[in-house]
């Protein structure tokens, strides 16, 4: 037996965005493969075998018959989609939040209309399993907002690994492993990189913090939370560093400046710790491994153990990453050296150490596809990731200095 009773057809509410076929074609299937994961129609509209949800999307179920669909979003009063269906699965290639408007006509006459509104709905907030780590922190704080604003009834479906971090923020939701029956809508986390069709503008030229507000359709980019750290373990001070990103391409390449940082910490006093999950990693023919004088906290620990490290911790450092959002999520200044995406994309009020003077910030060029094709501009050429290599230590330093310089002012105010 088969999901849906009838072909699935998708419609585009921006058609000017998908000129390329090849691209229509790529985003047709993502849409459609979403689709399917969120189960059957099952949202009943009082008329028989006419269905309607916002699990995917928009998504309406038309049974045999002389059946007019008319839908458009209420605030900016455009019809998006006005023809005529019979025997189809209806689907929205949009899945953000946009202010549906349905009408739908039988023989002519009016017979069901619907105005989005998610208010005291049951809705599932949901990431994939190869949902990345910072992606998803940057989208925690939305839940809070988007739940208040709705009194909506939010449930969570989260990779098993980030379940731990979302319980310390809201240990009252409850997490499911599909769809529920009851789901009135599904929002997913999703940065808008490589699926232009996940929010209503282009991911690489918002900051990252401000994608759920996107998602969901909010006015305003949510307030950080207070993460509720557990009692500090070590007693003397320490800095928590990170040299792994989700690509080692990632990295910071200068020669020896690891080695040169940690030195200088010691120096201070501080003990320092490397957290990464794997003390080596491999991949596009490039090799990271923990510095050897970092002391060796590497492992696979679960993420609610590193953020309360890094709530105690002085400050960290490290790269446009995962980590780095943990830190921040914990309360802990980051210092964060990097060059493939602008200092803009990452979280506020972090030290970014980057080199001007050289190529930067390709993730977030329009005309590159930074996914398909790490450092398109110069790979296998000698200024191959220029914007990490070129990084000084002297840069990062001054960095550090500047933070511990903040701190001191900050403490002495009355």
């Amino acid at each position: 037996m088969t999901m849906f009773p009838y072909p699935i057809r998708c419609f585009n509410c921006h058609p000017a965005t998908m000129q390329d076929p090849a691209s229509y074609t790529e985003q047709m299937k993502k849409a459609i493969h979403i689709c399917r994961w969120a189960g059957e129609i099952v949202g009943e509209t009082g008329i028989p075998g006419l269905k309607i949800d916002f699990n995917a999307g928009l998504r309406l179920q038309i049974p045999a018959g002389n059946w007019h669909v008319r839908i458009g979003d209420c605030d900016a009063e455009t019809i998006l989609f006005d023809e005529p269906l019979s025997e189809t699965v209806l689907i929205s290639l949009e899945s953000y939040y946009i202010h549906w408007q349905i009408e739908i006509e039988r023989d002519g006459a009016l017979v069901f209309s619907h105005l989005f509104d998610p208010s005291g709905q049951a809705v599932l907030l949901a990431a994939g399993d190869d949902c990345a780590l910072g992606d998803a922190l940057a989208f925690l704080p939305y839940i809070k907002v988007f739940r208040e604003k709705y009194d909506a009834r939010v449930r969570l479906h989260l990779p098993p690994y980030l379940q731990g971090v979302a319980r310390r923020f809201y240990p009252d939701l409850p997490f499911r492993d599909k769809v529920p029956d009851d789901t009135y809508a599904t929002f997913f986390f999703n940065t808008g990189l490589d699926n232009f069709l996940t929010l209503p503008v282009d991911g690489r030229q918002v900051p990252l913090g401000d994608v759920g507000r996107f998602t969901l359709g909010l006015y305003h980019t949510a307030p950080r939370l207070v993460w509720p750290a557990t009692p500090r373990q070590i007693p003397e001070p320490y800095v928590c560093i990170g040299v792994q990103a989700s690509s080692p391409i990632k990295g910071w390449f200068y020669p020896d400046g690891w080695d040169i940082v940690i030195r200088y910490l010691k120096e201070l006093g501080y003990r320092v710790l490397c957290i990464d999950r794997d003390a080596t990693m491999t991949a596009e023919g490039l090799t990271i491994t923990r510095p050897a004088e970092a002391e060796d906290f590497t492992g696979n620990r679960p993420l609610t153990e590193r953020a309360d490290m890094l709530a105690h911790a002085d400050f960290f450092i490290g790269l446009p990453s995962g980590l780095a959002w943990l830190a921040d999520i914990a309360g802990c200044p980051v210092v964060m050296i990097g060059g493939f995406s602008y200092y803009w994309y990452e979280f506020p009020g972090a030290y970014h150490v980057y080199n001007p003077f050289a190529c930067y910030g390709c993730m977030n060029d329009i005309r590159e596809n930074y996914f398909k094709n790490f450092c398109g501009r110069w790979w296998n050429t000698p200024r191959a990731l220029e914007c990490s290599r070129t990084i000084a230590p002297r840069q990062v330093i001054r960095a550090i200095d500047q933070l511990l310089e903040d701190r001191e002012r900050q403490s002495a105010r009355p």
